[in-house]
């Protein structure tokens, strides 16, 4: 099946370097083991974004990996640039509006939930909306999408657990209509952890 030209999906995700992800984790049950869980994270992640019918654009945090899972085929890679994740998410909206694309979603590699039918409920909800939102369990989003260049991204706590508030005020402020996907867990914790025995 070809991939609709108007639709891209936008994968944020951390080069999977100990002591540098899921580092709450890695201080209850030690570095080696927080990259190992974050591996599999990155798994979801991949498998989902192959299942959803669009171009995809992956971000690395640090620099781009050759040699990794993520085949150069289906995956177009990207590093990302910008002073905090706001400035860079944006910056990744911009550039895919520039090259033509209608429907654009973010996520990022923290959702063990993650699959292709959510990807796919969140490009057709752009159809009729502006914003699409998808609430994490820690008070951010797990994905977000965009049928139009606008900045919501600006004057937002990233890291904090007043993420997806602040973002929907910015949202509704500039007066955009938006739909909201099931609430999701974004894997941070000990507790989170506990929810998903496979990982």
């Amino acid at each position: 099946m070809p991939l609709l030209s108007d639709r891209l999906l936008l994968i944020f995700i951390k080069n999977p370097i100990q002591g540098k992800v899921k580092t709450r984790l890695g201080k209850d049950l030690g570095h080696h083991q927080a990259v190992e869980i974050y591996k599999k994270l990155l798994e979801v992640t991949r498998l989902a974004a192959l299942g959803v019918n669009a171009a995809r654009q992956l971000y690395y945090g640090d620099f781009i990996n050759h040699e990794d899972n993520w085949s150069p085929q289906d995956f177009e890679k990207k590093l990302q640039h910008g002073s905090d994740l706001g400035v860079r998410m944006h910056e990744a909206f911009v550039k895919g509006f520039d090259e033509g694309y209608k429907k654009i979603v973010i996520i990022g590699s923290d959702c063990p939930e993650m699959d292709a039918q959510t990807l796919e409920e969140a490009f057709r909800k752009l159809e009729d909306h502006n914003v699409v939102i998808g609430p994490a369990n820690d008070g951010g989003y797990y994905l977000l999408g965009l049928s139009q260049k606008v900045n919501i991204f600006e004057n937002v706590d990233w890291s904090t657990e007043s993420v997806f508030d602040q973002t929907l005020a910015l949202v509704k402020k500039q007066g955009l209509s938006r739909a909201l996907l099931p609430e999701k867990t974004d894997l941070d914790t000990i507790d989170d952890l506990k929810k998903f025995p496979d990982l």
